[in-house]
């Protein structure tokens, strides 16, 4: 839609507004509306909200807004609901499968269970998280290589349309030695898109995505946004996203090159992507076949 919105007044000159609207399928009201922006407040309480989820991934609306309410914050559970869907934040417990993908998205299983990675370009990871800043909050995408660690790309967006994804992936693409055999993300509605799907699978690689409500099944892209938060964001506290993209391309440029990681035996991500051999990689002992996985 915001891509849409955009492209108003870039048709052939003499069309009206509204003829414009009409032909690119949007609305006067969807072209004329201004967002506004959350209160000082709310952005305060989303920060919050975004530490004890962080650190209490189990908490619900509730359970959050109770302890909220222990801090001194007059909040009730529905202003939380609200906050924590603008995030894109939700507990982690085991659910029914009560939910059905959106028209035209499709929900594929899981295919890490009980393989072994055991090099780069493996299994690739992605995921989305909230960034808060001082006067608003962005997303963040990041895409990385399962066995490494390494982060093969990243990129902002004021919203949760597909699109920053797709470019994230191209990116990474581009930045990794070859496709990877597998792409695991979550089953949010920005991987599930036909755009980004389409984009994973051009590439000759199978989409796995975890079990809903399981953060643990993507449990390596979920260290690394504890890490950035508490090593970065929670501390600079960034105005903007001009300064907030600055600062995330030093922090990352420093996860790659400069952060030594104890479960790599003190290497650095890079140094483990770009010399597997050196740090122990073999090749996978599962394969490709008929677009499914075998022993």
């Amino acid at each position: 839609m915001t891509e849409r919105v955009s492209l108003v007044e870039s048709l052939p000159a003499g069309l009206s507004l509204r003829a414009q609207c009409e032909l690119l399928g949007i609305s006067r009201d969807a072209y004329d509306y201004e967002p506004r922006p959350e209160s000082a407040e709310n952005l305060a309480l989303m920060r919050r909200l975004d530490q004890w989820h962080l650190e209490r991934p189990v908490y619900g609306s509730l359970r959050l807004a109770a302890t909220l309410r222990r801090e001194g914050w007059e909040i009730n559970r529905k202003r939380v609901r609200r906050l924590m869907a603008l995030m894109d934040i939700r507990a982690i417990y085991p659910r029914k499968a009560t939910r059905q993908p959106g028209e035209g998205h499709e929900i594929y299983p899981y295919l890490l269970r009980g393989k072994e990675v055991t090099g780069p370009d493996q299994v690739w990871c992605a995921d989305v998280t909230y960034i808060p800043m001082r006067y608003g909050f962005m997303y963040l995408v990041a895409v990385m290589d399962w066995w490494s660690r390494y982060v093969l790309a990243w990129r902002l967006s004021n919203t949760l349309e597909a699109a920053f994804c797709v470019w994230a992936w191209r990116t990474a693409l581009k930045n990794g030695t070859r496709a990877p055999l597998i792409s695991n993300t979550d089953q949010g509605s920005q991987f599930t898109s036909l755009a980004d799907v389409e984009a994973v699978e051009e590439a000759g690689t199978l989409v796995s995505m975890d079990g809903r409500g399981r953060c643990l099944d993507n449990v390596f892209i979920e260290r690394l946004w504890r890490s950035v938060k508490h090593e970065d964001l929670y501390l600079r506290d960034y105005e903007d996203g001009l300064e907030l993209e600055d600062g995330l391309f030093k922090w990352f440029a420093h996860y790659n090159e400069g952060r030594p990681h104890q479960a790599l035996g003190y290497a650095t991500p890079r140094e483990v992507y770009r010399f597997p051999e050196s740090h122990g990689a073999t090749p996978a002992k599962w394969e490709l076949k008929s677009d499914r996985l075998r022993r």
